[in-house]
């Protein structure tokens, strides 16, 4: 039986990455427990989320610390007393210290709206749509100093249609995001993640059959 990792998550906004971890542990599909919620956001609708589910949850609100050192000094010491294994950042709108990683290293998770190293940072979408990208997709990797720049653990591939806008693109990669952020958590969960440099290889992973995807489709054989 695989021990439950006890996970720690960091959110700003509404949450829906959270509310995928969430459901696959009722579901019995994923082997952690979430010990609190934290949010710089006092108004974040990820802490209603909590409250339905029973979770505990604790606002650390940026704009009451002089720094961002003070600021993540206290996450720190909330989430070591919460007995936090992982850190789960799910929409945490906020630029994390090196205190912050050297108390945690290569345990903290992060996602991103794009398959990295391509489009780091903010409004993702938007640059896959003006690049002209045919493909796009999102990221699970761990988190570092660097802009969504850490070991990439497992990455979705979405197609990116001529009549796709920002919008209509984020909602397509959203999906894939609500799978792979669980999986890469029960990855963790089971042991089976080995870091060599930049590279992460999962334990007893069964390879998927080979099969290349093509946008636009191909049309001659």
């Amino acid at each position: 039986m695989v021990k439950k990792v006890s996970v720690g998550v960091l959110v700003s906004g509404s949450g829906s990455n959270l509310q995928s971890l969430i459901d696959h542990i009722d579901q019995g599909a994923l082997d952690a427990e979430i010990r609190l919620v934290l949010s710089n956001n006092p108004d974040a609708f990820a802490l209603e989320r909590c409250r339905k589910h029973g979770i505990p949850t604790v606002v650390v609100d940026h704009r009451e610390f002089a720094s961002r050192e003070l600021f993540d000094g206290r996450m720190i010491e909330i989430l070591n007393a919460a007995g936090v294994e992982l850190v789960v950042m799910a929409g945490f709108m906020r630029i994390l210290s090196p205190e912050f990683f050297r108390a945690f290293p290569l345990r903290i998770m992060n996602i991103h709206p794009a398959l990295l190293p391509a489009f780091p940072g903010t409004h993702v979408q938007q640059k896959a749509v003006d690049y002209g990208v045919k493909f796009s997709g999102c990221t699970v990797h761990f988190a570092d100093e660097g802009v969504d720049s850490g070991p990439i653990i497992i990455q979705a591939v979405v197609p990116v249609y001529d009549e796709d806008d920002a919008e209509s693109l984020a909602a397509r990669i959203l999906k894939e995001e609500h799978r792979i952020y669980p999986q890469a958590v029960q990855y963790y969960a089971e042991g089976r993640i080995e870091i060599e440099g930049r590279r992460v290889r999962i334990r007893n992973l069964c390879r998927t059959t080979e099969k290349a995807a093509q946008n636009p489709p191909l049309t001659i054989y």
